[in-house]
């Protein structure tokens, strides 16, 4: 499980600066590709991921009466998804019908969920965009589920955007985007990345006030030594 303090140091650093960690450590396949933040005023969204997977909807299945009663593995996974943690859904990158609407996403927000990414489209998308929850989609997209996804199966490994998404894996979100982090380093990529930010701060100061790139970024060992020399001096 995610620890507080790395919970709290993913709150501050940009999936940017978390791809250029998981580079590092040999991952280039971590940023969810073409979903978009929907409420932009949204806090960020850190969490464990919480996955659903869809397949195709079948006509002779996927009718109304289909979410009659429990068992419904959309509604299920609402109704189970941890508080703090995140809602996963893999839609095959077909927004051409939501994977959900504002009844339920407002039920997951309610339940103290920490957000939802789907690959796939949402309806309902003026309603949520006022949620102060961080959503994320494909697509806006009025077509309800029934027309194009069967909810099939939760908590599994599943692709969202093409990119793998273990159950527990960390979903970090931004207005750029969202990116996965393997749970079994979440920990370690949280603090490269808060140092990181620090220095690239520290940097982009510097380049404000008309320094050349050269030397600073990447950084050579007088700058380095600058940075540290400022750190002291900053604490």
């Amino acid at each position: 499980m995610l620890s507080s303090h790395s919970r709290e140091a993913l709150k501050k650093v940009s999936a940017a600066t978390l791809t250029t960690v998981l580079f590092k450590r040999g991952f280039r396949n971590a940023f969810i590709q073409n979903v978009f933040l929907l409420n932009k005023e949204a806090p960020r969204m850190v969490g464990e991921a919480y996955t659903l997977r869809y397949i195709p909807a079948r006509e002779d299945l996927d009718q109304l009466g289909a979410f009659e009663g429990r068992g419904h593995p959309q509604r299920e996974a609402i109704e189970a998804c941890p508080p703090g943690q995140v809602l996963v859904m893999d839609a095959r990158r077909d927004a051409t019908a939501a994977t959900g609407g504002d009844i339920l996403i407002t039920r997951l927000m309610v339940r103290g969920a920490a957000g939802i990414v789907t690959d796939g489209g949402l309806r309902d998308t003026p309603t949520i965009e006022k949620l102060d929850f961080p959503v994320y989609c494909g697509a806006r997209s009025a077509p309800l589920n029934l027309v194009r996804h069967h909810a099939i199966d939760s908590q599994v490994p599943i692709g969202c955007g093409g990119v793998p998404v273990y159950p527990g894996d960390v979903v970090v979100g931004d207005a750029e985007g969202v990116v996965v982090i393997p749970a079994k380093i979440a920990d370690e990529v949280a603090a490269e990345a808060a140092k990181q930010t620090e220095f690239e701060d520290w940097v982009e100061a510097k380049v404000k006030e008309g320094r050349s790139i050269f030397g600073l970024y990447p950084p050579d060992e007088k700058t380095r030594a600058e940075f540290e020399a400022w750190k002291k001096k900053a604490k």
